[in-house]
């Protein structure tokens, strides 16, 4: 019987169940025929206490005993568990004729529950809801002994405990730092490039030989920075300029480039300028080395495993992309190995033709080895490796990195036998090594505890 809101049954005795922070309220509605008749009148003397107490009366009241059980007892609602105390009030306050009876619930979980365990046939929506906004609404002045005040105060230490009971976590596996991490990563990357080139631009104007001389960007922000106007550069500035460079021919070379160099003069407030900007290019290349360590860290405590499977880059851009380190382990390894590629898959499906054979997981080096003829067939391979990982990460008590190292070595035995044809080992084999060692890396864990 549990359903809709207009089921007819002769004199029903109809009680409507209220979940509140300081506790749990059973109220017996006035008898009519016909649940649906009850609407008008209620919606009419919701708002109104006095009318609204002929319609409801309280029958029985079950207060929290503490906070502890509050929590025990919300959580329980929450997943649609019936608690001992609930089941007791119930049991004691409702009427012994079950069929005569209709229970009124707020969420339809809880109600199933009820009639599974109970026999008491529930009701949400329609009328039970109007009945619930106006028991809400009116709740500290039909409950006796209980104040508006009291009742705010309950609801918001317990509202505190619940959400922070549903947001606690263990610090060390936070997968959100990870996602934080290499958005930042990707996006200081393009800056750092963009920066660069403007620096060797502007800085070029005065002295573009050193364009040709030093490629890499960061060296080049750190070298122009250190000569400032080449018109002073010495032999003095040698031994820095070897240190910054790393090679003695190359800092000799820069040294007798600035004596013919054809660059334009420049002023000391251009100088000043291009020079403070250098610093802030050195400074981001320097926090992105910084958030590089930071990141492989956060990946070898959260996903070890995958980390270890496919590198910390590639497994964070994962873990991004599928939103959580959750979603990840629950996506198939089909949608692992195209994520990432989502507009290609769509233009695929939408002009008949070739769908992607890898997304993310192109990046790794495993797909860049394998011959043109074997990419498809690794990517394949790889994306249900990475699967397993995610999944070991995500769900094991102490994730470790032993089986993202197996599940690595069994890659590259995957790869040797596309090129040489010799038979990897068998995955049963590998897995009970990998649980062999996973254990006793576990009992050391724990003995540290």
């Amino acid at each position: 019987m549990f359903g809709g809101s207009r089921a007819v049954v002769n004199m029903v005795l109809l009680h409507v169940l209220y979940e509140h922070a300081a506790g749990y309220a059973l109220f017996a509605v006035s008898e009519v025929e016909e649940i649906s008749l009850l609407l008008p009148q209620v919606e009419e003397s919701v708002l109104n206490i006095g009318r609204f107490n002929n319609i409801v009366r309280l029958a029985g009241f079950s207060p929290f005993k503490s906070a502890q059980s509050a929590l025990e007892n919300i959580n329980a609602i929450s997943e649609g568990i019936l608690h001992e105390d609930l089941k007791l009030l119930l049991e004691t306050n409702m009427p012994a004729k079950k069929k005569k009876a209709l229970l009124g619930v707020a969420d339809a979980k809880i109600g199933a529950a009820i009639q599974e365990e109970l026999g008491y046939p529930c009701q949400t929506g329609g009328v039970v809801s109007e009945l619930l906004r106006g028991i809400r609404l009116h709740f500290h002045s039909l409950v006796k002994g209980l104040t508006a005040q009291s009742a705010s105060k309950a609801q918001l230490g317990l509202g505190h405990s619940y959400s922070r009971a549903k947001v606690k976590f263990n610090v060390n596996r936070v997968d959100n730092m990870i996602i934080q991490s290499i958005s930042l990563l990707d996006q200081l990357d393009k800056d750092i490039n963009t920066f660069s080139m403007r620096v060797r631009e502007w800085y070029g104007y005065h002295f573009p030989e050193l364009i040709k001389i030093v490629s890499d960007n960061y060296t080049y922000c750190r070298m122009a920075r250190f000569i400032g106007n080449r018109k002073e550069l010495s032999e003095e500035k040698l031994e820095g300029m070897e240190e910054i460079v790393m090679d003695s021919a190359k800092a000799q070379e820069v040294l007798d480039a600035s004596r013919s160099s054809m660059g334009m003069d420049i002023s000391p407030i251009d100088l000043i300028n291009i020079e403070s900007f250098s610093a802030r290019v050195i400074s981001l290349s320097e926090y992105r080395k910084e958030l590089q360590e930071y990141l492989r860290s956060k990946m070898s405590q959260v996903a070890p495993s995958l980390s270890s499977l496919i590198g910390e880059v590639v497994g964070a851009r994962l873990i991004s992309h599928a939103g959580s380190l959750t979603n990840l382990a629950k996506y198939p390894a089909s949608t692992v190995q195209i994520l990432g590629a989502e507009k290609a898959l769509f233009r695929a499906l939408k002009t008949r033709g070739n769908t992607p054979k890898y997304g993310l997981i192109f990046h790794s080096t495993f797909i860049g080895r394998a011959a043109a003829k074997n990419k498809g067939r690794i990517s394949r391979y790889l994306a249900n490796k990475c699967s397993i990982a995610s999944r070991i990460d995500c769900f094991s008590e102490f994730p470790t990195s032993v089986f993202g190292d197996k599940l690595r070595e069994q890659v590259e035995e995957r790869l040797s036998f596309y090129e040489t044809g010799e038979a990897p080992r068998k995955n049963l084999d590998v897995m009970k090594e990998a649980l062999v060692e996973a254990t006793e890396v576990t009992a050391a864990l724990k003995k540290k505890l």
